[in-house]
């Protein structure tokens, strides 16, 4: 009788504990946050929940522009800190700035496709987000146009390069922006819409799902004023190729867009717009900055809304602010120059500042945003060139934990994992 009772009582207490134990992973799936999407169209929570973990490890994929042999030192850590801060969508990881030779060599798609499937090996929810920039120099005359390209455009096909000239803007608007030979392409050109195409799908193709366009309102030096319409044309031919081809049948795109993005006839021709944080310098105290609304042509509120490529409607699309980088000024350490913050480009200035008070300024930046504007998201730091830091201190910002594995690193990767963390919209 004893043993018959014993014999219930230990049943029911296994019976309960696995009970439980499926109740509490049930909760937990429940809870975790939704990372899918398909066929062309991805649920604004979904967007959100990726927009939430986006961090920026520019040329991570493919090497460093700026270094002859195009090394990447400390990948592997990179790879480390991916895994301890939880990211998810990786910005900027494969491109090349005005060095279009790049693009005619095998290796520089085998080697980003290599550690994309690599990691998507790891963690499937994985984003990487490949950009095609506001450049053009006579490099892009060294690669070859494939025959998929001529037949997209419905030209007969031929043996030939890409053609610099053809890309530019017929009257000469912003040829030789950047230097003599590098330009902006004028994207009511065919040659330039080719030249998008066959960069977006070469990405799409190595498992990018995500393409930032860069300025594409300079690029569209024309083009606004038929409504953009070149740009929608090239974009929704990407956006054709990847529901057949990308690894969710969706590529998201995304650009810098100081008029707070385009819209045509209620539709948004982007998944969600970027832009710059424009940190204001603080004059009386050196070397701080803050965020402000209304300071130069900051994004804040200002993200327009429509109906989504996916399908859905906003009032405001949701965006993406990142710590940008584009150079020094002729006064670096002096406050009050427009773009810049203390005479340095953003991720420049951030990286100058001591450990604790970019540790804090991070935290007060994801708050700001957060409290400002829901519609926003800061994309953390995580490697970026800079410009006129000590030679020692080397070419880029990391954020990676300062160790023998990355002695170049700047110790924001644990902020960066606790305010994500502590990040409770999920």
């Amino acid at each position: 009788m004893l043993a018959n009772m014993l014999k219930r009582t230990i049943t029911t207490f296994i019976i309960g504990a696995i009970l439980f134990g499926f109740s509490l992973e049930q909760s937990r799936a429940q809870t975790a946050p939704d990372y899918h999407f398909a066929n062309g169209r991805i649920p604004r929570k979904v967007l959100e929940n990726y927009l939430s973990r986006a961090i920026t490890l520019a040329e991570f994929c493919t090497g460093d522009d700026f270094l002859t042999d195009g090394a990447y030192p400390y990948r592997e850590d990179d790879v480390r800190m991916l895994q301890n801060t939880g990211a998810r969508f990786i910005g900027r990881a494969v491109y090349s700035w005005g060095a279009e030779h790049r693009f005619a060599d095998p290796m520089f798609w085998t080697g980003a496709g290599e550690m994309i499937g690599r990691l998507h090996k790891q963690d499937k929810d994985l984003i990487f987000q490949a950009c095609i920039f506001e450049i053009v120099t006579t490099r892009v005359n060294e690669v070859p146009i494939p025959s998929w390209v001529f037949r997209e455009f419905g030209l007969a096909e031929e043996a030939r390069n890409f053609n610099y000239e053809a890309m530019l803007n017929p009257e000469g608007k912003l040829k030789d922006h950047w230097r003599a030979g590098s330009s902006v392409p004028d994207v009511t050109r065919r040659e330039t819409q080719m030249w998008i195409y066959f960069l977006a799908r070469k990405y799409i193709d190595i498992g990018v799902e995500a393409i930032h366009f860069g300025q594409i309102e300079l690029m569209g030096m024309e083009d606004h004023k038929q409504g953009y319409g070149s740009w929608w044309s090239v974009i929704e031919r990407v956006r054709n190729y990847a529901r057949k081809q990308a690894r969710r049948g969706t590529v998201l795109c995304d650009a810098h867009v100081p008029s707070g993005g385009i819209v045509r006839d209620g539709r948004l021709l982007l998944d969600f717009h970027s832009f710059p944080l424009r940190p204001k310098d603080v004059a009386e105290k050196p070397q701080e900055a803050i965020l402000a609304l209304d300071y130069m042509d900051v994004i804040y509120n200002r993200s327009k809304g429509g109906v989504t490529p996916s399908g859905w409607e906003c009032a405001h699309l949701p965006y993406l602010v990142e710590v940008d980088n584009y150079g020094i000024s002729p006064k670096p350490g002096v406050p009050g120059q427009e773009w810049f913050v203390w005479g340095y480009d953003e991720i420049s200035w951030f990286a100058l500042q001591p450990e604790n008070y970019r540790n804090q300024w991070l935290q007060y930046a994801w708050n700001w945003v957060r409290e400002h504007d829901p519609n926003g998201y800061l994309q953390m730091p995580g490697s970026r060139v800079v410009t006129g830091l000590p030679a020692e201190r080397g070419r880029r910002y990391r954020a990676n934990t300062k160790s023998a594995d990355c002695p170049l690193g700047y110790s924001q990767e644990e902020t960066i994992k606790r305010i994500w963390e502590g990040d409770r919209r999920n």
